[in-house]
């Protein structure tokens, strides 16, 4: 999924998540919940990669899956060339100075027994950045500063702060390092919407600043307009469409796709627009659908839909889309 010639900084192949679902005295193994079920994306230096969809389409298990803050079931997953799942311990925590998150929860990411200032300064004494303390208290001042906060931040402690400022105190700890990436998960989907767009504004110019790539996990399509290069739309463990924002905003290729831009609100009542309102639920990712996980909700549904799975296929240069209804690389769609 690399264009030719640019080389991606964060290779993720095939990524699987599978949780057993035990049951009775002894715990056994009745069957998996295929969190996520065969993800493949690329990310590239500087850019902003958006992974969206419904709540438990297993976006953030992804983000997670990358970080290993838990371990993927199968699947590859290279930085900058290294292959993450083969690192060990003191491997792995070196490598995590170029590989930082920003949680979706301001109010749960910051330990409340600790001043801003040492949470802040907490990845420059782990990675031992700086000649002494004093130093690094020099750098954090600056880091917080930068997001917008004052230096006296540094002896308060988080519950002194509003939800935005916590998550600046928490985009202020992320960068600390100079990270090339950062998995920023749902990072404004508890703020309101003027905060947002301070937070995301904030992101843009640390962006253009330090070079760094995200990989923003959202369900907010409004948000991810703003700050997308690239969006792969994700249902139920796996990815069904993915391209550049303009083409996945101007062309959207999937049913699924056209529902989720379809719900983002107009602010002029007067404007009408088509509609699609989806059947059913999200189905259990515990016993996903045969054939195409979305035939159960889908408004286009026919018949080759519910037994055969269709393949994730490149359609145009650089957008990629998973549908029967889909035409392929060489034109000619199946159609009911």
């Amino acid at each position: 999924m690399s264009p030719p010639g640019r080389q991606p900084l964060l290779e993720v192949r095939d990524l699987r998540k599978h949780f057993p679902i035990r049951r009775g005295l002894l715990s056994r193994v009745s069957g998996w919940v295929r969190a996520v079920d065969g993800v493949s994306i690329d990310i590239f230096p500087g850019e902003t990669l958006a992974l969206v969809g419904e709540s438990g389409s297993g976006k953030t298990t992804a983000g997670r899956c990358i970080l290993r803050l838990m371990e993927p079931t199968a699947g590859a997953v290279r930085f900058d060339g290294q292959d993450l799942l083969a690192l060990g311990p003191r491997d792995l925590r070196r490598m995590r100075r170029h590989l930082q998150v920003i949680f979706q929860d301001p109010y749960a990411s910051l330990n409340p027994r600790m001043r801003v200032g040492t949470i802040v300064r907490e990845p420059l004494d782990i990675h031992r950045v700086g000649r002494n303390r004093a130093e690094r208290d020099a750098m954090t001042r600056g880091l917080l500063e930068r997001v917008g906060l004052d230096a006296s931040a540094m002896r308060r402690y988080p519950h002194e702060f509003s939800g935005g400022q916590r998550q600046r105190i928490g985009v202020a700890r992320a960068i600390a390092l100079r990270p090339r990436l950062i998995i920023a998960d749902e990072p404004v989907s508890s703020l309101d919407v003027s905060v947002q767009a301070q937070v995301i504004n904030l992101m843009l110019d640390l962006q253009e600043e330090y070079g760094v790539a995200y990989l923003f996990i959202a369900h907010d399509l409004a948000v991810v307009e703003r700050i997308a290069d690239r969006v792969a739309v994700m249902y139920l463990g796996r990815i069904v469409e993915l391209g550049t924002r303009q083409e996945i905003f101007k062309n959207p290729l999937h049913p699924y796709t056209r529902a989720l831009l379809q719900a983002i609100p107009i602010p002029d009542p007067t404007r009408a627009r088509e509609r699609t309102v989806l059947r059913g639920e999200l189905p259990s990712p515990a016993a996903p659908p045969p054939g195409c996980r979305f035939h159960t909700r889908c408004p286009v549904v026919f018949e080759p839909c519910a037994t055969l799975d269709p393949p994730l296929v490149e359609v145009a240069p650089g957008h990629w889309a998973a549908c029967h209804l889909v035409p392929g690389p060489a034109g000619g769609a199946s159609r009911p």
